[in-house]
C-alpha cells in the first residue's frame, strides 16, 4: 500500500529531473521546440519574405434565396477563435435537397492570397465518420468570374486554383488559395449538410514594403490611377516579381520592364527586384539560350538591369551580371549586319497585338538593339570594362545607321522614338497620336507615354492616361489589366457587379489572343506603367547619375493646378511640389537628401 502511495511522489521527482535535463528556452534564432533551434534544419529553411493580414468582406454581392441565415454577420469582426460555448445567431448555410446554397462576397479591392473559413458548428452527411462539410470555393477577379463554371468562357485553374472543393472541419479552420481575387463565391456541396461560420476572412499576402514614392495632383482621377498602378505592381511582388498575380505567375523578362520602373519609383530598389533580375533568370536561361526562350526578352533584360543601376547605383549588383552580359553581347553581335546596320531576330516578339505584323516587329526589335547596346556601354563603363564598353558602343553606332519603317504601328513607333530613331517620312509622334487612347496594349502603352513625353507631347500623354487607364477604373477596376480596349466598354457591364440582362460580361466576353474571357488577368504588372510615368514626367524626377548623385527635376503641369510627390533614392526621399502661378509660370519646391544634387533646365 505504501508503494502505491509513493508513486505520485516518484512521478513528480521523475518529471522534475527530466524537465531539468531539457533545454526549454526559446532561442532568439528561431527555436521552435524543447531542445531544438533553427540550426537543426538551417540548411533546409526557405524563408518567406511576405506577411499576411486578414480582411473582412466589404459587401454581399449575391446570395441564394434559400439556405442562408444571418448572412450579414460575415461583414462584422469575428472573435477569431471557434468555441464550444453556446453562441446563437451565427451565419449559417444549410443545403436542402435539390436547392442551391451559396453566397458571393466582395472584399472591396483586388488582393493576393487566399481565404480562411472558421467553422463554429456543422452538420455532416449522415453516417460520415469524419465531421466535415464540403464547401466549394470560387475566386474571381470580377464578380462574373467568381460565378463561372470551369470551362465557361476560359474560366480555369491555370497557374492558380480559382475553383476547388474543400472539407471544413467541425470546430476548426481551413485556409485555401494562392491567387489574385476580389470576389469569393461559397457553395455547400452536399444535400443535408449545414455549417455555422464564426468568420470568413480573406488572407492578404504581400511584401511589407513601404511606399516611399507618392504622387498627388489637382486631378483626383490621376491620383487614383497612380495608386491603382502602384497597387497592381505590389500584388505581383511575391517570392519574386512575376507577371500576373492570378496568371501568369511567372517571371517573363519582356514584361518585366514596366514593372521594374514602377518598383523603382514607388518602392526604391528592393532586394526582390535585384533577385528577380539576377541568379533566378540567369540560371534558368543560361547562355546561349535567350531569356524565356525569346530573343527580344534578352534585350529587355539588359535594359531592366541598367534601369536598376541608374536608380540604385548598386555596383555590386551589376558586377554579378557582368559575365553574363559580356557573353550576351557576343551572342547579339551575330544578329547585326555590319554593312547595313540592320539588326533583328528570325522570330522577334514585341507584344501580342503586333505578333502578326512582321514589319512592326522588325522595326521595334531593331530599335531595342540600339537601346540595349547603349545601356550595355553604360554598365561596362561603370564596371571599368573598356573592351566591353568599346564593343557595345561600336555595335550601337552600327545599328543606328539603319532606320526602319514602323509600318504605322504605335508599338514600333514608340520604341523607335525611345531609341531616337526618327522616320522622317512618317514621324513617330504622328502615329502615336492617331486615335488617341486606342490601338495599343496596357504593356506597350507605357512606352507610348514615354515616347510622347520625349516628343514634347506630355499633355496629350496625360490625356491618354486619363482616358485609357481611367477607363478601367470607371468600370470597377482596383488593379490594371493584362489588356484593355476602350471599345470593350460598348454594351458591357461592370466588373464589380453581375452583368445585367441585355449586356455582355466585360471580363467573360472580352479579351484576345491568349487571354480571352475569364482567363484574362485583371492584375498584370506590365500595366502599372502610369505610376512610373507620372512620377518621371509630371513630377519630372529622373536620375542623371547612377544612384541619384545628380537628379534632373523638371515638373510639368499642363492643365493641372499643382502636383506634388516623393521619389525614393539610395540617399533618402526626394520631395517635389509644383504650383501654377497666376501668370502661368510654375513655382517649384524641392527637397533633396544629403548627397543628392539637383539640376533643372529652367530656373530653380
Amino acid at each position: 500500500m505504501r508503494f502505491f502511495l509513493a508513486l505520485p511522489l516518484f512521478f513528480c521527482l521523475f518529471v522534475s529531473a527530466w524537465a531539468q535535463s531539457v533545454d526549454w528556452s526559446i532561442e532568439t534564432n528561431g527555436g521552435i521546440a524543447p531542445g531544438l533551434s533553427a540550426e537543426s534544419f538551417a540548411d533546409r529553411v526557405v524563408p518567406d519574405q511576405r506577411v499576411r493580414k486578414f480582411i473582412l468582406p466589404k459587401r454581399i454581392v449575391w446570395e441564394t434565396e434559400t439556405g442562408l441565415q444571418n448572412s450579414g454577420l460575415v461583414l462584422t469582426p469575428p472573435l477569431g477563435q471557434t468555441s464550444t460555448s453556446e453562441m446563437k445567431n451565427g451565419f449559417t448555410m444549410t443545403k436542402k435537397a435539390g436547392e442551391p446554397c451559396a453566397i458571393l462576397l466582395d472584399f472591396g479591392a483586388e488582393i493576393h492570397g487566399g481565404i480562411r473559413l472558421d467553422a463554429r458548428d456543422l452538420k455532416a452527411l449522415d453516417g460520415q465518420a469524419a465531421r466535415t462539410v464540403k464547401v466549394r470555393v470560387r475566386f474571381g477577379e470580377s464578380a462574373d468570374e467568381a460565378m463561372a463554371e470551369l470551362g465557361d468562357r476560359g474560366a480555369g485553374n491555370d497557374h492558380s486554383m480559382r475553383d476547388q472543393v474543400v472539407s471544413v472541419p467541425w470546430l476548426g479552420s481551413i485556409e485555401v488559395g494562392e491567387s489574385a481575387f476580389r470576389f469569393v463565391r461559397l457553395d455547400l456541396v452536399d444535400d443535408g449538410t449545414s455549417i455555422v461560420f464564426d468568420s470568413i476572412r480573406a488572407i492578404f499576402t504581400y511584401r511589407d514594403l513601404p511606399w516611399l514614392g507618392s504622387f498627388r495632383c489637382s486631378d483626383e482621377r490621376l491620383n487614383t490611377i497612380w495608386r491603382t498602378a502602384a497597387h497592381t505592381q505590389h500584388l505581383t511582388m511575391q517570392n519574386y516579381i512575376f507577371e500576373g498575380a492570378k496568371r501568369d505567375r511567372l517571371v517573363w523578362m519582356g514584361d518585366f520592364n514596366p514593372q521594374g520602373m514602377t518598383t523603382l519609383y514607388v518602392f526604391g530598389a528592393p532586394q526582390v527586384l535585384k533577385d528577380t533580375l539576377g541568379e533566378l533568370v540567369r540560371s534558368q536561361w543560361p547562355l546561349p539560350k535567350w531569356m524565356n526562350g525569346m530573343p527580344n526578352y534578352s534585350l529587355w533584360w539588359i535594359i531592366s538591369t541598367s534601369d536598376v543601376y541608374r536608380f540604385s547605383g548598386d555596383l555590386e549588383f551589376v558586377k554579378t551580371q557582368h559575365e553574363y552580359l559580356a557573353g550576351l553581347v557576343d551572342l547579339l553581335e551575330k544578329y547585326i549586319d555590319p554593312q547595313t546596320g540592320k539588326a533583328g531576330f528570325p522570330s522577334p516578339f514585341l507584344d501580342w497585338p503586333t505578333a502578326k505584323n512582321r514589319p512592326a516587329l522588325d522595326a521595334g526589335t531593331h530599335a531595342m538593339f540600339v537601346i540595349a547596346l547603349e545601356r550595355t556601354a553604360e554598365i561596362a563603363r561603370a564596371l571599368k570594362d573598356a573592351e566591353l564598353e568599346k564593343k557595345a558602343e561600336t555595335l550601337a553606332a552600327t545599328v543606328r545607321i539603319f532606320v526602319p519603317d514602323h509600318a504605322g504601328n504605335k508599338q514600333a513607333a514608340a520604341i523607335m522614338n525611345w531609341a531616337g530613331l526618327e522616320n522622317p517620312e512618317k514621324p513617330n509622334v504622328d502615329v502615336l497620336l492617331r486615335g488617341g487612347a486606342e490601338g495599343f496594349s496596357t504593356f506597350y502603352g507605357y512606352y507610348m507615354l514615354e515616347a510622347l513625353a520625349r516628343a514634347g507631347r506630355t499633355q496629350e500623354a496625360m490625356n491618354v492616361v486619363r482616358d485609357f487607364w481611367g477607363g478601367m477604373i470607371d468600370v470597377g477596376a482596383t488593379t490594371f489589366w493584362e489588356d484593355f480596349d476602350l471599345k470593350w466598354l460598348e454594351n458591357a457591364g461592370r466588373i464589380d457587379e453581375l452583368t445585367p440582362e441585355g449586356k455582355e460580361s466585360l471580363h467573360g466576353d472580352r479579351g484576345a489572343f491568349c487571354y480571352e474571357g475569364f482567363r484574362h488577368s485583371l492584375c498584370h504588372g506590365w500595366a502599372s506603367g502610369p505610376a512610373a510615368w507620372l512620377s518621371a514626367h509630371i513630377l519630372g524626377v529622373t536620375p542623371v547619375e547612377p544612384g541619384f548623385k545628380t537628379v534632373r527635376i523638371e515638373p510639368f503641369l499642363g492643365d493641372l493646378d499643382w502636383a506634388e510627390g516623393t521619389v525614393p533614392t539610395p540617399h533618402g526621399v526626394i520631395f517635389v511640389r509644383a504650383e501654377k502661378n497666376a501668370d502661368g509660370t510654375i513655382k517649384k519646391t524641392v527637397k533633396v537628401p544629403e548627397g543628392v544634387t539637383w539640376i533643372s533646365d529652367s530656373e530653380k
